[in-house]
C-alpha cells in the first residue's frame, strides 16, 4: 500500500504518476469534502486540467459525486465534490467463536451490523458469513457494494492470500478469500485486523503528518501494525509485527503459539479474564464487557484485574518503542471502551521504560470491534479507489 502524507506531497507529473495524482485528489477530497475543482488544484498544486480529469474518471467510478454548488459573492459558483455515500463496502470481522459482518460507506459510517457464531469448521463458518452478507446487501438495493473486507486475527500470506498464522482461531488451512469471493460473486481483500485497522487510520483521516506509528490491537490477542516512514510494514510472508508472541517470562502461562510466557498471555482480554478468575475462583463464566461491568460497578477484584493487564499492555510495547520508535501508538479492542482506567497506567510504564527522549503518544481508536470493522472496510477501499478499475 501506498502512504500519501498531506503534509508532504511530492508530485509526479510523468505518464506513469496517474496513480499517485489521483491518491492525493481522492484524499483530499476525503478531507476536505464539501471541494471544489479549484480548491483541489490549490491545495493539490496540480494543474486544474489534471484535476479536471481525474475527477471525471471518479466520477464516472462512481468514488465521488457533485452536490450543491458554494455561494460566492461574485463569478461562477463552482459545484462542490463529496464521496460517493451510496457506494458502500462489505466488511467481515471474525475472531474465535464469532464473527460480524457490517456495510460501511465510504465515510467510515456503519450502516448495518450483524453478530454471528462461528465454530472450528471453517466451511461451515464461511457459508454462515456469506449468507449474512447477502441479507445485509438486499436489504439495501439502492447502494451499491464496491467489494469485501476481511479482518481476521493473524497474518495473512502477501503472496497466496492465505491466512498461515492464527493460533487463536484454530482453523485448519482454508482458503478464506476465495470462498468468500465465490460466494458473494465480488472482490475481496483480507488482512491482519491490526494492519486493517491501522490502514482505517490512514483512510478515514486521523493520521495526517504522521509518519511512524505502531496500532496495537487488544482482544483475546494481542496483534501489530506497523506503519514506518510513511510505509506500512508486511515483512516476509506478511509475519511483521507479532509482537503478541514474544516470551516477557519464559515461566509465564503457556501461549495458544505453544510457547511460554508470550506478551499476549499477559496482555489480552483473556488475560485480565485470568486475572480475576484467580481472584474469584467461585464466580461464574464472564466476558470482557461484563468484567468491564464489575469494575465500572466498583468491583475491586475486577478493577485489579483490569490494572494488571493495563501493566502489562505497558510493559510489553517497550519492546515496541525500544525496536521501532514510533511517534505514536494507537490501541483498538474492548479496552479503549474503559480508556480512563487503562491510559493512565498505561502512559505511566511507557514514559518508566522509555530509553530515551519523549515517549510515543498513546491514542485510542474507535471503541471495541467497530474499529476492525472499519479497518476491514478501509483495506478494501484502499487497494481499490487509489488504483481504479
Amino acid at each position: 500500500m501506498r502512504r500519501v502524507d498531506l503534509s508532504s506531497v511530492e508530485l509526479a507529473s510523468s505518464e506513469t504518476a496517474r496513480s499517485i495524482n489521483r491518491d492525493i485528489v481522492l484524499q483530499l477530497i476525503r478531507a476536505k469534502q464539501p471541494i471544489s475543482r479549484a480548491d483541489l488544484a490549490r491545495l493539490s498544486g496540480l494543474q486544474r486540467s489534471t484535476v479536471s480529469q481525474i475527477i471525471e474518471q471518479l466520477i464516472a467510478e462512481r468514488w465521488i459525486k457533485e452536490g450543491a454548488m458554494a455561494h460566492l459573492p461574485r463569478g461562477r459558483r463552482p459545484t462542490l465534490l463529496h464521496l460517493n455515500d451510496d457506494l458502500v463496502v462489505l466488511a467481515v470481522d471474525i475472531h474465535p467463536r464469532q464473527a460480524t459482518v457490517a456495510m460501511v460507506d465510504l465515510n467510515g459510517h456503519l450502516l448495518s451490523r450483524s453478530l454471528l457464531p462461528i465454530g472450528s469448521n471453517p466451511a461451515k463458518s464461511i457459508e454462515g458469513i456469506v449468507d449474512c452478507m447477502k441479507r445485509i446487501r438486499d436489504n439495501f438495493p439502492k447502494k451499491s457494494v464496491e467489494g469485501i473486507g476481511i479482518s481476521v486475527p493473524g497474518r495473512v500470506d502477501t503472496e497466496s492470500q492465505r491466512l498461515i498464522f492464527a493460533p487463536n482461531l484454530h482453523w485448519p488451512d482454508f482458503d478464506i478469500k476465495h470462498m468468500i469471493e465465490r460466494g458473494m460473486g465480488l472482490p475481496a481483500e483480507m488482512e491482519n485486523a491490526a494492519t486493517a485497522c491501522l490502514m482505517s487510520e490512514l483512510w478515514f483521516g486521523r493520521m495526517d503528518g504522521v509518519r511512524d506509528a505502531v496500532l496495537i490491537t487488544v482482544s483475546e490477542g494481542i496483534g501489530a501494525g506497523i506503519m514506518t516512514n510513511g510505509h506500512l510494514v508486511s515483512g516476509q510472508h506478511g509475519m511483521a509485527g507479532e509482537f503478541g508472541h514474544i516470551p516477557l517470562d519464559p515461566s509465564g502461562p503457556k501461549c495458544a503459539c505453544k510457547t511460554n510466557g508470550c506478551w499476549e498471555v499477559f496482555a489480552s482480554c483473556n488475560a485480565g479474564l485470568r486475572y480475576y478468575s484467580e481472584l474469584e475462583p467461585k464466580s461464574r463464566r464472564i466476558t470482557f464487557h461484563e468484567l468491564l461491568n464489575l469494575a465500572e460497578e466498583g468491583n475491586t477484584h475486577a478493577l485489579e484485574a483490569l490494572k494488571t493487564q493495563a501493566r502489562y499492555i505497558g510493559k510489553g510495547l517497550r519492546m515496541v518503542t525500544a525496536a521501532l520508535s514510533p511517534e505514536v501508538v494507537l490501541v483498538a479492542g474492548d479496552v479503549t471502551s474503559a480508556w480512563r482506567r487503562f491510559a493512565p497506567m498505561i502512559e505511566a510504564e511507557l514514559a518508566a521504560t522509555s530509553l530515551a527522549g519523549k515517549p510515543p503518544r498513546l491514542m485510542p481508536t474507535h471503541e471495541g470491534d467497530v474499529a476492525r470493522l472499519r479497518g476491514a472496510a478501509a483495506l478494501l477501499l484502499q487497494r481499490h479507489a487509489v488504483h481504479g478499475p
